[in-house]
């Protein structure tokens, strides 16, 4: 059996464990230490470290400290592993605890994260699920069950510190043009709450005030978001210090294309079985700057889907052009609209986009001024039909049910 590199206890906080991490900076030290072909099971805290309780009422998705997330496990070093070489990691399984079967979602408010709809969802909601072997259900959410597509959210090595450098540079800069904006164009570096594993004393006091925050991807990977990373796909990171130092966390049970709600997935603790190898020099022999992967052969099979369009002309009727954000975002309002026929609150469609199975495409980026997106909604996932017919939309959800909500503190 593969050996467990990290342990956690849900019991006590992740700055107990030193071991865990919820910075980027290249000092952290290794917690562990493979060598290339070894397989592992890394244990991970849920992304907020257990900020997020499973009840009925949203004030701990309204109060989250954004500041200390997430939390991730490692790095894990590599022996061998030098800058210009490729990780490849091999994501062979990925679980829940057994005495935590359940996960949560969540839209944050606008003062406190956003999402990507926050000017519809101003106002923390969460809605949780509980897991049955591959599929998952709600109890804010009814008449919908569909299998989860397990992935980590978040996944990447350490950055060089030119690196770290460059990603400071160029966030802070973004940051200046609108430093007031709310929610912020960048999580610039936060010291008071950073947790950078083994690293202690002035070491650790001097990392803080720099270490990047683990909020956006960025070349090393990170926290990417990407639902078809679950098990049996492959990664290439690329490798920017000695022993390349891999962390990964942010775990979730399912998630739609593009994580809509920014807690925008079904958010878990669990564990991860990975296996890694090397390709020596591989980032200049494949011309590699971002990690490229291969997707799974499992994955839940659906074959019939509701598709909605959206295009560059936004809520106001203000033309764009060709901006696939704005189309995207019109694409899921459509979606959103579409569930309140039978029954759904609007929140309840919003979250259910964030955590169910669907699919984000880019499809048109060339037919001035328009782009085109479409989100792919999967029919059976629910237990009526969805389809459009001559008779219209019969309400089928029994009103009653709703996303909790926590309105803001005046």
């Amino acid at each position: 059996m593969a050996e467990t590199l990290i342990k956690i206890d849900l019991s006590k906080s992740a700055y107990e464990n030193e071991n865990i991490h919820n910075r980027w900076h290249p000092d952290i030290p290794m917690a562990a230490t493979v060598k290339p072909g070894d397989d592992f099971i890394l244990e991970c805290y849920d992304w907020t470290g257990g900020q997020i309780k499973n009840d009925d009422c949203a004030d701990d998705v309204r109060d989250v400290d954004l500041t200390q997330v997430h939390f991730l496990s490692g790095p894990v070093g590599v022996e061998g592993a030098e800058p210009g070489d490729l990780l490849e990691v091999d994501i062979l399984d990925i679980g829940a605890f057994q005495e935590s079967q359940w996960g949560f979602n969540g839209f944050f408010s606008k003062q406190n994260g956003g999402g990507f709809l926050t000017e519809h969802f101003p106002e923390a909601q969460k809605s949780i699920w509980d897991f049955n072997g591959m599929f998952t259900k709600s109890r804010h959410i009814p008449n919908v069950e569909f299998a989860g597509m397990i992935h980590p959210g978040l996944i990447g090595c350490l950055p060089s510190k030119e690196m770290l450098a460059e990603w400071n540079k160029r966030e802070k800069e973004l940051f200046d043009t609108d430093p007031d904006r709310v929610p912020g164009l960048a999580n610039l570096p936060f010291a008071d709450t950073a947790h950078l594993g083994k690293l202690a004393g002035d070491a650790a006091k001097a990392a803080a005030g720099e270490a990047a925050r683990t909020v956006p991807p960025r070349e090393h990977g990170g926290n990417c978001d990407i639902k078809d990373l679950s098990r049996g796909s492959k990664v290439y990171f690329p490798v920017y210090v000695k022993g390349a130092g891999l962390s990964v966390g942010d775990l979730h049970f399912s998630q739609g294309d593009g994580e809509i709600t920014f807690c925008g997935a079904i958010e878990m603790a669990g564990w991860i079985h990975l296996r890694v190898n090397l390709i020596k020099d591989g980032v200049a022999k494949y011309g590699i700057k971002n990690p490229v992967f291969k997707p799974s052969t499992i994955k839940p099979r659906y074959e019939d889907y509701v598709i909605f369009e959206g295009i560059s002309v936004d809520e106001e009727g203000q033309q764009h052009y060709l901006d696939v954000h704005v189309a995207y975002r019109q694409a899921c309002l459509n979606a959103i609209e579409y569930l309140t026929k039978f029954g759904y609150t609007k929140a309840q469609g919003y979250a259910l986009l964030g955590c169910a199975p669907v699919e984000g495409h880019i499809s048109g980026v060339v037919d001035v001024p328009n782009a085109c997106a479409t989100l792919w909604l999967p029919t059976e996932i629910f237990d009526f039909d969805i389809n459009p017919t001559a008779e219209g939309p019969t309400k089928k959800v029994t009103p009653g049910t709703d996303v909790p909500l926590s309105p803001d503190k005046e």
